[in-house]
């Protein structure tokens, strides 16, 4: 076999490693988790576009929730040099396996210092560090309304102004709910929802629908304005885009 035949190979077996972790871990709690697969390649393009648009110099990127590493496989190649990568993820063997990952990564031999890796929940990152870009896995239709506010106003706060925040959500989660769940939790994901359109409305600069993802979601960009507003957004009107 020719090395790119194994290398694929190589890559093929790890994602597969990867996808049962995640599965697994989903069964530990699906809450936490948010799904029972990794986000797909489509989706963490999408994510992760800002570092790919941000060209020509050094940047500070932060990601929050990063699961198994299916966004960080597409930020890695993308970080400029002299870039730093801080990697928020609060479950423990997520974490250990994105170490293992930066500290094998080819693109990384020579520069591991670029990628930081912290077992830690976002709101509790301890760092006085300002970010370029902030790409968050963080599966926030699951938390309560008082969770996801505390995690976007910590968002806007770690961003440098006119840095560029980049979220997702599956689509259909509303009828699934509605169908599946009871009625505490269909009012909890709808309070999340107003909340985070008080947010889209307030800072959104970019909307795009995923639809090769398993399932389809909506990645969302915002950028914290270059003369900071930041205080919580109560707004509760909908809002379409």
């Amino acid at each position: 076999m020719d090395n790119w035949t194994t290398s694929h190979d190589r890559v093929l077996a790890q994602r597969h490693a990867e996808g049962w972790m995640f599965l697994l871990e989903a069964a530990r709690d699906l809450r936490a988790t948010g799904a029972v697969a990794p986000s797909g390649r489509a989706l963490a393009r999408a994510l992760a576009d800002p570092v790919r648009t941000r060209t020509g110099r050094p940047l500070n990127i932060l990601e929050a929730g990063a699961g198994t590493g299916a966004v960080t496989r597409v930020l890695i190649p993308q970080l400029p040099p002299g870039s730093r990568l801080d990697i928020a993820e609060a479950n423990p063997r997520f974490a250990a396996r994105l170490s293992y990952f930066a500290h094998t990564h080819p693109r990384l031999a020579g520069h591991r210092h670029q990628v930081h890796i912290h077992t830690s929940r976002v709101e509790e990152l301890a760092t006085d560090r300002r970010y370029d870009v902030i790409v968050s896995g963080l599966p926030l239709a699951n938390f309560t309304p008082g969770q996801v506010e505390l995690i976007m106003n910590r968002y806007l706060g770690l961003l440098h102004p006119g840095g560029t925040l980049t979220y997702f959500a599956y689509l259909g989660t509303r009828r699934a709910r509605s169908l599946l769940a009871s009625r505490a939790q269909v009012r909890r994901h709808e309070a999340v929802e107003e909340l985070l359109a008080g947010y889209q409305r307030r800072y959104a600069t970019g909307c795009w629908t995923v639809w090769a993802n398993l399932p389809p979601a909506r990645v969302w960009q915002l950028s914290r304005p270059s003369l900071p507003s930041l205080s919580p957004v109560h707004d509760s009107a909908s809002a379409e885009r």
